[in-house]
């Protein structure tokens, strides 16, 4: 495998994971998926490596949006990389600390729900919309309803949304 082709990869990825978070009102884990389709186009990565790559950018974007200060300033971010920002490529900065941010907000709201409204695969639901708490995939039911497993990743805590 080469390493320089997932380098790219991260890279490109984190740019269409910004674009796509900068211009819609998608949810994280909708712009990863959607970020995720436009690197496939992008490149010639297999499903593996694709797949590997957007792991790896979702769990530096979460562990950043864990770390940062509400104030969104870059000693916060510098104290995250443990070293000045100002090394970093602007660009990449901003997107980071954009994503990061907005990312750190929707935790955020998504941990204060969660504190009341955690849902688990067997229970029965009225009609709504619920978030995976490991991946992320909304399921919605129109009905009542038995919560299944996610059908993304077998999860089996929801939030309700």
């Amino acid at each position: 495998m080469n390493k320089n082709k997932l380098v790219t990869a991260y890279t490109d990825f984190m740019k269409h994971l910004h674009e796509t978070m900068e211009d819609t009102l998608h949810s994280f884990a909708e712009a990863l998926e959607i970020s995720k389709e436009k690197t496939r186009q992008d490149s010639d990565l297999t499903n593996d490596e694709l797949d590997k790559v957007s792991k790896f950018v979702k769990r530096d974007i979460e562990h950043a949006a864990h770390g940062l200060s509400p104030q969104e300033d870059k000693d916060s971010l510098s104290e995250w990389f443990k070293f000045d920002v100002e090394l970093i490529e602007n660009f990449a900065l901003d997107a980071f600390l954009s994503v990061a941010d907005k990312t750190r907000l929707e935790l955020a709201k998504l941990e204060e729900l969660a504190k009341a409204h955690t849902y688990h695969s067997g229970d029965i639901t009225v009609p709504g919309t619920f978030i995976c708490d490991d991946c992320g995939k909304e399921i919605a039911f129109k009905t009542a309803s038995e919560i299944p497993e996610c059908p993304q990743c077998h999860g089996k805590t929801f939030i309700r949304i």
